[in-house]
């Protein structure tokens, strides 16, 4: 602690580090978006994690890791900005684009199109960075590749 404050008065900034790891924090935004319709159906759990399968490269016991956690942070959580922060500061536009078509993903896994879910994403968007534009073409990436199944 007193080492702090002498780097403080020194003029040393900290090091800053991502309060939640990165994979959790996309994962919570993931499961929020699977909860804004009140139902977390098995089949948007599986599409969670088959997309931390693919996006991430995780093996199967850290995808059940990372879930967990991210699970119970969504549960506890009083809004989207603990997350959004983490992955705006670790992942790159392209990333987050691609973040935001998982969403989507996850939101028309169930086969319906929610109106929640639907505002959830409206709402994540702008504060991961991402235009309306952007938000669009990725829900018709995600629509194509539901049809494709």
């Amino acid at each position: 602690m007193l080492t702090k404050i002498k780097n403080f008065f020194r003029g040393e900034k900290p090091v800053s580090r991502p309060e939640i790891d990165p994979h959790v924090a996309a994962t919570a935004l993931l499961v929020e978006a699977a909860l804004s319709d009140g139902i977390y159906a098995d089949v948007e759990e599986e599409q969670i994690k088959d997309t931390l399968a693919a996006a991430f490269s995780l093996d199967s016991e850290t995808i059940d890791k990372v879930l967990n956690q991210a699970e119970e942070l969504a549960e506890t959580a009083i809004d989207h900005h603990r997350f959004t922060k983490v992955v705006k500061a670790c992942l790159t536009e392209q990333e987050r684009g691609a973040l935001i078509e998982h969403l989507w993903m996850v939101a028309l896994a169930d086969g319906e199109k929610s109106p929640f879910e639907d505002a959830f994403i409206r709402r994540i968007s702008p504060l991961l960075a991402i235009s309306d534009r952007e938000r669009v073409f990725a829900r018709s990436r995600a629509e194509a590749k539901i049809r494709e199944r």
